[in-house]
């Protein structure tokens, strides 16, 4: 018979929820603070380093710099880094006075990109067909996606009970964070995987999933779910598929990837980068998926399909031009890339070849500021339109 011991415990004020439904690295006041440590503040999570590392110059050009547009987002008090490159050479480089060059930062939902390059690679194989519905896929998925057409969750055009409103602080995004350690549940018995989590999602009340409108119904749950899909089509863990693109890639740093509590990346917004590594992510897709030593992941066919694919409205940018978001991407004229909560933005011009990787903190409550991201995405748009 055990006697219950005497040992007095806390819990981990990283993770508790102090006020609005937030754990204190999101915090407006600390939110700077914990976009910078959240790859050692999650409480899983795993580290993937490349063997080899692709080598950059810099060779800086001058009319980035000189950039009216460029000059007043890097002045910005949210701004943290701006780089601008093209094959193996930095053509721009600046980072805030309070940020450096070997700090790493979340790069919040564009871990999604990623998905782009596994689904690429198993329509290449012939192992996938997108015009089938999820359940085909995965038996055990809930109402929430079970009739769904797999290119419509790519391109975040389904509707269900899964919501991602920031300013609402207990939208189901909020929630899903004790999943993937984030913050703890209010029991802490209460252990779920990211499989189990996503099986829960049901569909509207009384509703299908169709999306009647043109706009983007965003979910980071798509592409957990999509994530799935790909394990259980492939038989190859998730982690594996990351080493695989870390290693193409060349990182000379790490992807920090945060996970469930059984090991399970978490696609949708785990990843953390350092500026360099994030750069040299959107330069494996600028080479449509060729790495360094000849490694090749994702899909040239898929990539460039992307950019001619419908998808849906995510946002507009100025007057009668869209971001839209097309195969767990977003895109606009000849580039593809994604935003990540709170100022982050990846942008890959197929056509010129550049590539911009942008970080900041967004500081307000809900970490959205809609004028100042489409300022900033603006600027990227004019950046990668150029050829330098």
């Amino acid at each position: 018979m055990s006697k219950k011991n005497n040992l007095i415990t806390e819990y981990n004020q990283g993770l508790v929820i102090l006020r609005d439904n937030k754990a204190k690295w999101y915090l407006p006041e600390t939110r700077r603070e914990g976009y910078r440590n959240l790859h050692k503040i999650n409480r899983y999570g795993l580290l993937f380093r490349s063997d080899l590392v692709l080598k950059l110059t810099t060779n800086f050009n001058k009319d980035i710099e000189k950039n009216i547009s460029v000059k007043k987002i890097t002045n910005h008090k949210y701004f943290c880094s701006l780089l601008v490159g093209k094959n193996q050479e930095i053509l721009y480089e600046k980072y805030a006075t309070d940020f450096s060059r070997s700090q790493p930062q979340t790069i919040m939902s564009i871990t999604k990109m990623f998905i782009n390059l596994f689904v690429g690679e198993l329509l290449e194989k012939k192992m996938i067909n997108l015009n089938k519905n999820v359940s085909y896929y995965l038996p055990n998925i809930g109402t929430g996606y079970a009739s769904a057409k797999i290119q419509d969750v790519l391109d975040m055009n389904i509707v269900n009970s899964y919501s991602e409103d920031y300013t609402d602080p207990y939208t189901s995004s909020y929630l899903h964070e004790s999943v993937i350690g984030w913050r703890l549940p209010k029991n802490l018995k209460d252990i779920e995987t990211q499989e189990q989590y996503l099986n829960k999602i049901e569909a509207k009340k009384d509703r299908d999933l169709f999306n009647n409108s043109e706009f983007s119904h965003y979910k980071s749950a798509n592409s957990d779910v999509l994530g799935l899909l790909v394990e259980k089509i492939s038989g190859k863990p998730l982690k594996d598929w990351l080493i695989s693109v870390v290693e193409a890639a060349g990182f000379e740093d790490a992807l920090y990837m945060g996970t469930d509590r059984s090991h399970t990346p978490w696609i949708a917004g785990g990843g953390c980068l350092i500026s360099r590594d994030f750069l040299r992510l959107g330069l494996l897709f600028s080479r449509k998926g060729q790495g360094v030593e000849n490694r090749k992941v994702g899909s040239p066919s898929f990539i460039e399909k992307t950019l001619k694919n419908k998808g849906t409205k995510y946002m507009k940018l100025k007057k009668d031009k869209f971001l839209y978001y097309s195969n767990s991407t977003m895109k606009s004229g000849d580039w593809i890339g994604h935003s990540g909560l709170g100022g982050q933005f990846l942008a890959i011009n197929l056509k010129t070849g550049i590539v911009a990787s942008y970080f900041s903190v967004i500081d307000t409550p809900s970490g959205t500021d809609e004028k100042y991201k489409a300022d900033m995405i603006n600027m990227l748009d004019e950046i990668v339109n150029e050829n330098y």
